[in-house]
Order: structure tokens, then C-alpha cells, then sequence
């Protein structure tokens, strides 16, 4: 699908997300996330191209009954209480009448908010408000949710109710999509990421295969100066108790790294391949040029 104001094309993407799946949506300001999302939900429409969500084509109506959404900008009456807002989206989201307060009562334990059901949104914090708007978007068990920038304005333990949260909504068959800018969390929780840049996507796939193994972590015992210099044949060498790390290192070089260090006398009784972060990888495609720049 293609999105274009004016001379500028703000979206040129092709993307596949398969049910309960947890895709994190990446790139700088600009990058076309929001307006990608936009178009999934029939906000905006394609310039040209098209696509399908849950089965029917992009903008159904009646699709959108089952799509959460949580946008960035947010806001909520203040003079309403908390479970009054989500009886007000509720009934936008024809959850029927007759499980309408079960599923207000669900939505607000699930994000921590059940003892301020009666509380007015005036005297919530921005980040009990974000909670709030989370509430929104998971009412009626959605078969899609779209969370823009979902912990922008939480603490560490709400970030991490928010991980169990969206886990919980995949592992019950939920497709979720995470636009967000903190790369450490979709690190944590995401299946797949794509990661945009001018409207484009400039990487995808699983973490692994985005961020590359660049070394090995071993858990070792009968240690000895023999053991040490034949892990350095492989690189630098960081030694930390029983636990003996070489990096850089290449993924396919492990093997021959363990079977020397055992050939030396080690006993090895774990191997972690040690992983980039999000964050340098991100950081490193965005200062490559793009495909035709000068």
C-alpha cells in the first residue's frame, strides 16, 4: 500500500502479520508508523494499492468492531469516571448488552485499574490515564489491537504489566501490533519487528534475524590457562566467575569455539549466544543511505 500527500510519499510498505502474532512497528519521527496504522484501522486511505485486515478489505466497518486501539494522543472527559468511559467505547464497539459491564468489570482488572472504576478520569495520572486508554483497546477481546506508543508514560512496573498484558492478548490468538520508541521493551515482547524509515521498510524479521549474534556466553568449570587461551583464539575473551564470554563472534563459529574449549579441559554446561541490541542495529540502519539518496 501506498500513501502519498501531495509530492511526498509517506508510506510505501507491503506487510504480512499473521494471527496471534506480536509485531513491533519501528522507525524515527516521520517514519510512516501512524500512518500505516491509520490505514489498517480505514482512518486514511491508500493512495494506491490495498489490503485486507482480519479478511475484509481495508476501512470494513464491520471489521473495525473488532479491532482495539490504543492511539498516542489520547484523551478522555475528564468529568466522566473510568467506567463510564468504557461503557462508552464499549457501546462504539457493539460489545452486546448483555456481557457489556462483564466485559467493562474484565477490561479494568486487566490493566490494574479495578479499584478506580468509580474514580472521575480528572484525578488520574497521565499514566493511570494511558492504562485507561489500554482498557479501550483490549474491551471485548479484539482479534486485532493496535497500540501506539503504549508505555510512553509508565513507570517500570507499569511497563511490565503492560509486557503481560499485550502477551496475554497474542497467547489468546490476538494479533498485536506495538508502535513504539522504546526499543528495550519491543526487544522484550516482540515476535517480529519491521523498522521504517521514510515510509519504507528497511529491515524485518524476528529479532534474530534482525540483530545478529555477535558473540557466545559460556557457563564453564574446570577453568585452567589453557582453557582461556584457547577461547582467545576466537576473540576477546571476558571472564566473569564460571561464565567465560567471547566477543565479536560470528554465529556459525560457536561450535568451534565450544568444541575447543572442551578439547582444552573445560566442562561446559551452558552456551547463550550473545545478541546485538535493538537499539545499535536501529541506530546503524538508519545512517545507511537510502536506495537512490545521493
Amino acid at each position: 500500500m501506498v500513501k502519498r500527500y501531495g509530492r511526498t510519499t509517506a508510506l510505501d510498505l507491503s506487510l504480512t502479520v499473521g494471527r496471534g502474532e506480536l509485531l513491533g512497528l519501528l522507525g524515527p519521527n516521520g517514519a510512516g508508523k501512524t500512518t500505516a496504522i491509520k490505514i489498517l484501522l480505514g482512518l486514511a486511505r491508500p493512495t494506491s494499492g490495498g489490503g485486507s485486515v482480519l479478511g475484509a478489505p481495508l476501512g470494513d466497518r464491520e471489521t473495525r468492531t473488532r479491532i482495539g486501539y490504543l492511539p498516542e494522543l489520547f484523551r478522555y472527559q475528564p468529568w466522566l469516571h473510568a467506567h463510564e468511559v468504557l461503557e462508552l467505547h464499549a457501546e462504539l464497539a457493539r460489545v452486546p448488552r448483555s456481557s457489556r459491564s462483564r466485559a467493562v468489570a474484565a477490561a479494568l482488572d486487566r490493566v490494574g485499574l479495578a479499584d478506580r472504576a468509580d474514580d472521575r478520569v480528572a484525578t488520574f495520572s497521565k499514566g493511570m490515564q494511558q492504562r485507561l486508554g489500554l482498557g479501550v483497546a483490549l474491551l471485548g477481546e479484539p482479534d486485532l489491537v493496535l497500540l501506539d506508543e503504549p508505555t510512553s508514560a509508565l513507570d517500570p512496573v507499569g511497563r511490565t504489566d503492560v509486557r503481560a498484558i499485550v502477551r496475554e492478548a497474542r497467547d489468546r490468538g490476538a494479533t498485536v501490533i506495538l508502535n513504539s520508541h522504546l526499543l528495550a521493551e519491543v526487544e522484550r515482547v516482540c515476535d517480529r519487528v519491521v523498522i521504517l524509515h521514510h515510509g519504507r521498510a528497511i529491515a524485518a524479521g524476528t529479532l534474530d534475524e534482525v540483530v545478529a549474534v555477535d558473540g557466545a556466553r559460556l557457563h564453564v568449570t574446570d577453568q585452567s590457562e589453557a582453557v582461556t587461551a584457547a577461547a582467545a583464539r576466537f576473540g576477546p575473551v571476558d571472564v566473569d566467575g564460571p561464565w567465560l564470554t567471547v566477543r565479536p563472534l560470528a554465529a556459525d563459529r560457536i561450535p568451534d569455539l565450544v568444541a575447543a574449549v572442551v578439547a582444552s579441559g573445560g566442562r561446559i554446561h551452558a552456551v547463550e549466544p550473545g545478541r546485538g541490541s535493538l537499539e545499535a542495529r536501529f541506530l546503524e540502519l538508519l545512517a545507511e543511505p537510502d536506495e537512490g539518496e545521493a
